[in-house]
């Protein structure tokens, strides 16, 4: 079983032994959300399935979306749709319980991640990223093909308990300046500091939070860090705060996934994720705002 990262070898490796197993394609663009689609569509790993990030991973806007159990599950730009909501669609691209799920994209692991996060909240151990993304498959020769996914043969997916943890904005606001609570924020470091914001109606950052941009855990030839270098950089960012306190944040919920993903290769543990994030806390009437 592959749940944190896995190698292009070591997928090629699963494709030729006969276990389980479903690639999905998770390429995005915010600012052009067609852009994710078609370059599935111009490229992917061969029998590769692709996973849109705001059809697919994501719920309507909490006053668009359903109610009771079908009720988003978060807010912000790109709210988590219900759990059971989200395990139909997974069952319906042939997931099963025993499925290894491989996910990548062609992005520094940005949009892949969600997904990993997604499944781990449903329940879902087996789901791995693909170090590297499409590059490190085209770079050892993997195969890959053209056009849209095959379809897929539906599967029966059993929601389990999950094995992440999603806090919400009201659980953020209560902890602010507790030594329970360490805000870790995805963002760029312009965006955090609130000098810049091109996409959310007020500019800076949580209170107290401390900046680690997703980008700065990917190397020069587009991997994850090894294991020893991100610990290292991730506790000097922590400096004496427990790992164990950490909520993950950036602008949507999306980025922040990489750092929580980056802690757990680090061997730092598994922290909570804040799904509505800067997209919901900005806002939120009457939440502190912090700059600089």
């Amino acid at each position: 079983m592959y749940t944190t990262l896995i190698s292009a070898a070591q997928l090629q490796e699963s494709m030729t032994s006969g276990q389980p197993l479903v690639v999905f394609d998770c390429s995005f663009d915010l600012m052009n959300p067609n852009i994710g689609p078609a370059a599935f569509e111009q490229c992917h790993i061969m029998g590769a399935r692709y996973a849109n990030l705001n059809t697919d991973l994501s719920a309507h806007q909490p006053s668009d979306g359903g109610t009771g159990d079908d009720a988003p599950a978060s807010g912000g730009r790109h709210p988590l749709p219900a759990r059971a909501t989200f395990a139909r669609w997974v069952a319906s691209q042939g997931v099963a319980p025993h499925t290894q799920v491989v996910v990548y994209d062609r992005n520094g692991a940005n949009y892949c991640g969600r997904l990993w996060w997604m499944l781990k909240w449903c329940g879902h151990e087996a789901v791995a990223t693909l170090d590297g993304g499409l590059q490190a498959w085209q770079a050892m020769g993997g195969e890959t093909t053209s056009g849209p996914a095959n379809a897929a043969r539906a599967a029966e997916f059993a929601l389990g308990s999950p094995l992440v943890r999603l806090v919400d904005t009201a659980t953020v606001l209560a902890n602010l300046g507790s030594t329970d609570q360490t805000v870790l924020d995805a963002r760029g470091a312009p965006r955090y500091r609130g000098e810049v914001e091109p996409m959310d109606p007020i500019a800076g950052h949580i209170p107290g939070a401390l900046n680690r941009p997703f980008t700065e855990n990917i190397g020069a030839d587009g991997c994850f860090k090894p294991a020893h270098v991100l610990r290292e950089e991730l506790t000097r960012v922590l400096g004496d705060r427990d790992p164990a306190t950490v909520v993950h944040q950036c602008g949507s919920g999306v980025s922040a996934v990489p750092n929580l993903l980056a802690m757990e290769i680090a061997g730092l543990g598994r922290q909570a994720l804040y799904a509505g994030s800067w997209s919901e806390w900005s806002n939120t009437p009457g939440v502190p705002v912090e700059r600089g």
